[in-house]
């Protein structure tokens, strides 16, 4: 019999003797039953059935005894803990289920775990862990502290309690510390657990040593390895030659340059618009990353891993090295490069009536910078001589791009796309490391202009390929589930907002809604802008081309960016191949069909990872910053309620806690939107109020207010 047999068979032999059991059995005296069965399974046949069927999930294994996992339970990864609930995933599924803090049994992420759904009280499936069948080795950050003479950690995280620091050979760390540590010892619930400290970061008050700990969580890596370097050096030493350019669209003739802000190094896009007599000629030239990233090098291996760039405060940490993402591959002036364009022709509505694909070579004119282009849109015929002398020669097409950027914003705004209202911050860091301001990022008709034309040459790349049948990597965002549709209706007929049949819920409805309550109930405004926000799905990257509900469209991708998203680069490789090097469908699908589903899936879950640390790292500087200013009072808005408070943002994009209990008087929280008081709502999004920053934590990142007044 072949050994892969006589597995199966113990295996099946385990199963009828556990469940004829009813119950745990030892392991010796369940040997001695599957053995009496029929005398042919010896020891290493056992040992490899039962682990074989505790990785299916379908035995627990502990200590000496075997027990059959019952059909309602089901194995899952724990995949993230918050301070008082974490989250599960089954094997092979990507949905997240939700586990209270008292069922968690002291699982930590990582660890393999027999689970069971219990009644859930939100939208979320809730279970409950009844075992811990395989402990991983996470590690976890927190703030070294002493307690009557004992050093633990409070973790950042990981669970509510303070975890005792065991005797022994921990590394080297200070009181205050920010720290990375281990769990040497578990217990049956998370504050059970004896832990060491593996690293130290210094104080905990300062944002650089808090971000270098967030970075470090994540597994984020900051240093390429050697042989991505050695490939990275050997491109970036490369001059562009007659042969790389041979057979390619040469542009450098054309006015074609690029705007972005300021400080960017990493220049992926640059753009061109003429007028003809049939309406515009507009191009996206995109950096053709692809032609240096081959596919199955170091470089691409590792920006596969990376999935992209990250970007907080003053820092970026490349998704390639800079010799390319700063050098041979960013779009820089003066310089001949390398492009992949996407030619289009517009008609006078600005409707697309052809486009092409085609890899070119071009050289941009000027850097330009946002806010220097819309000094030059704003002033129109008449900007000032520093801007004349720089932008000499490109005026009149810098007013032709608006121009034909104003017709596709009417076309958004006409097909439906709600234009939901968010804030950003810029951060400035000084040269010891130090947050010292926080502003609200502002935009203008240039920012505006750049979206409009990116956005054009995405759809134009999802649509090819949509049209093509060949495997791509596509931008999508679903419509909102019917619980979040259900929801927002409610609310909106506790407000009395007319609103179409949400049966099918469409972008068009969602900005509908937004336009005539910003006209008719300027007041409403912000809490619909703040439902509207919640009630969308996240957008994320799919081999299947089912479309962009948050902007209208049902062809879209990421073309634009192949220095600093993957996903790009991957839909540069397969254009290259439908396009420039002439392969069929069918071809295609053979070589990238696989490989589009895995860059999808990576490259959705890197950004998550991404966006999470950018948001911590960010929220760390702000409380540094605030950190300067306790005690001082801001004017802001209320963006959000819940039952232990209200958040404020203020007026540069700092938000804050307002607890309940620091009110006067006794609140409750109504489920949606406001803080009420004898049932009727005192603080509600979108109120604008004043506060005190009481407390600022840096190594957190939550700072707490007190309201001084309501205006």
């Amino acid at each position: 019999m072949k050994k892969t047999d006589m597995i199966k068979r113990t295996k099946s032999r385990i199963l009828n003797v556990l469940d004829t059991a009813d119950a745990s059995m030892t392991e010796k005296a369940l040997f001695k039953k599957v053995r009496g069965i029929k005398k042919q399974a010896g020891e290493d046949d056992m040992e490899k059935a039962l682990d074989e069927l505790a990785r299916e999930g379908k035995i627990k294994r502990s200590r000496k005894f075997v027990t059959l996992v019952h059909a309602d339970e089901f194995t899952a990864e724990v995949t993230r803990l918050n301070k008082t609930f974490g989250f599960v995933k089954k094997k092979g599924s990507e949905d997240e289920i939700f586990v209270p803090g008292k069922f968690m049994l002291g699982a930590l992420p990582g660890d393999v775990v027999l689970c069971r759904y219990i009644a859930g009280r939100g939208e979320l499936r809730e279970a409950e862990i009844t075992d811990i069948l395989e402990a991983g080795d996470a590690s976890f950050s927190g703030d070294l502290v002493d307690v009557n003479g004992k050093l633990y950690i409070r973790p950042d995280s990981l669970c509510k309690e303070l975890l005792e620091i065991a005797r022994g050979d921990s590394a080297p760390a200070e009181v205050g510390d920010k720290v990375i540590a281990v769990i040497s010892r578990r217990g049956t619930r998370h504050s059970e657990h004896l832990c060491k400290v593996v690293a130290s970061f210094g104080t905990a008050q300062v944002a650089e040593n808090c971000v270098k700990t967030v970075l470090y969580t994540n597994e984020v890596e900051t240093e390429f390895p050697a042989a991505v370097m050695d490939e990275a050096r050997y491109i970036g030493h490369q001059h562009i030659t007659e042969k790389d350019i041979y057979s390619r669209l040469d542009l450098r003739d054309k006015v074609i340059f690029t705007i972005d802000g300021a400080d960017t190094k990493d220049i992926d896009d640059a753009i061109s618009v003429e007028r003809d007599r049939n309406g515009y000629r507009l191009g996206v030239h995109i950096a053709d990353v692809s032609h240096y990233v081959k596919a199955g090098s170091a470089l691409d291996r590792d920006a596969f891993a990376r999935g992209t760039s990250i970007y907080f405060a003053d820092t970026v940490i490349p998704m390639l090295p800079k010799e390319l993402s700063n050098g041979i591959c960013s779009l820089n002036p003066d310089e001949d490069r390398l492009a992949f364009s996407c030619l289009m022709e517009l008609d006078e509505n600005a409707d697309v009536k052809k486009f092409k694909f085609t890899k070119t070579v071009i050289r941009s004119r000027v850097k330009g910078v946002y806010s220097e282009i819309n000094r030059i849109i704003e002033a129109a015929d008449y900007p000032d001589e520093e801007l004349r002398a720089k932008y000499d020669g490109l005026l009149d097409t810098i007013m032709l791009m608006n121009e034909l950027s104003l017709k596709l914003a009417e076309k958004r705004t006409r097909r439906g796309a709600p234009q939901i209202e968010t804030s950003e911050c810029k951060l400035t860091i000084n040269d010891s490391g130090r947050c010292v301001d926080v502003k609200k990022r502002t935009s203008g008709r240039s920012e505006e202009l750049i979206e409009d034309f990116m956005l054009l040459a995405n759809t134009c790349a999802a649509k090819k390929a949509r049209e093509a049948g060949i495997p791509f990597v596509y931008r999508v965002h679903e419509k909102p589930s019917p619980e979040k549709a259900e929801r927002f209706v409610q609310i909106l007929d506790k407000l009395s907002i007319e609103h179409p049949d949400f049966s099918d819920i469409k972008p068009v409805h969602i900005s509908e809604i937004l336009r005539r309550v910003k006209e008719e109930k300027p007041d409403l405004y912000p809490i619909i802008n703040y439902l509207a926000l919640r009630t969308m799905a996240k957008a994320k990257y799919s081999e299947e081309a089912i479309g962009h509900f948050g902007l209208a469209l049902s062809d879209y991708a990421h073309f634009t960016s192949p220095i600093r998203r993957y996903p790009d680069l991957s839909i540069h490789r397969i254009l290259t191949a439908l396009c420039y090097d002439k392969e069929t469908p069918s071809q295609i699908g053979r070589k990238y069909g696989k490989f589009a589903f895995g860059a999808a899936k990576q490259s959705s879950e890197c950004e998550l990872i991404a966006m999470k640390v950018e948001r911590d790292c960010d929220a760390c500087y702000m409380a540094e910053y605030m950190n300067l200013h306790l005690g001082e009072e801001f004017s802001g808005v209320i963006c959000s309620a819940a039952e232990f408070g209200i958040y404020v943002e203020l007026d540069n994009t700092v938000e804050g806690l307002v607890k309940i209990e620091s009110l006067d008087g006794l609140f409750a929280f109504d489920g949606d939107f406001s803080l009420t008081r004898d049932g009727k709502p005192v603080y509600t999004v979108g109120q604008r109020v004043t506060v005190k920053c009481v407390r600022a934590d840096v190594s957190s990142g939550n700072i707490d207010f007190e309201l001084v007044e309501k205006e």
